[in-house]
């Protein structure tokens, strides 16, 4: 009886540390710690709840995102270096582009809607032309995909 007893004490500790709460805190050397126990000397408390958190900010759609400074000394980036990094990545975003158009362009033809000529070998074999042209329809969406991908990135570039 005295066992069990001991054992139900013992449980509800453990149930009391999991359900503790979990707290957010800076140390001295501004170290970022999550605990459920006191704080060590020092340390400064920062909240308890993700609301608390003055480095997370809520988008349109709910969704926490966390936005965090640069740290002091954080090299900087003149702006004519960026402007000339962002004129080389939309050179190359747009190389990229006209040769994933020309990929499009020519499997498509190669796809021809579905129904391309089937070559000698799959005259006597359909079901090397239907992979064929599975092969052929999966290009064609790869394809799609990537040119989307591309313009959506260069839309972005600024």
């Amino acid at each position: 009886m005295l066992a069990c007893a001991l054992g139900s004490v013992a449980t509800l500790a453990i149930a009391d540390d999991v359900l503790a709460e979990i707290c957010k805190y800076i140390d001295t050397d501004g170290n970022t710690h999550y605990s459920n126990l006191p704080p060590e000397k020092g340390w400064r408390k920062l909240g308890c709840n993700p609301g608390d958190d003055p480095t997370l900010r809520r988008s349109g759609n709910g969704v926490a995102s966390r936005s965090t400074p640069s740290p002091a000394g954080f090299p900087r980036v003149d702006a004519d270096t960026q402007k000339n990094r962002d004129e080389v990545r939309r050179k190359v975003l747009n190389d990229e582009l006209a040769v994933e158009e020309k990929l499009l362009a020519e499997t498509r033809m190669q796809y021809a809607d579905g129904g391309p000529v089937p070559l000698p070998e799959e005259r006597a074999d359909a079901e090397k032309y239907r992979t064929r042209i599975a092969r052929l329809r999966q290009a064609v969406t790869v394809h799609e995909r990537n040119v989307d991908a591309l313009k959506k990135e260069l839309a972005t570039v600024k």
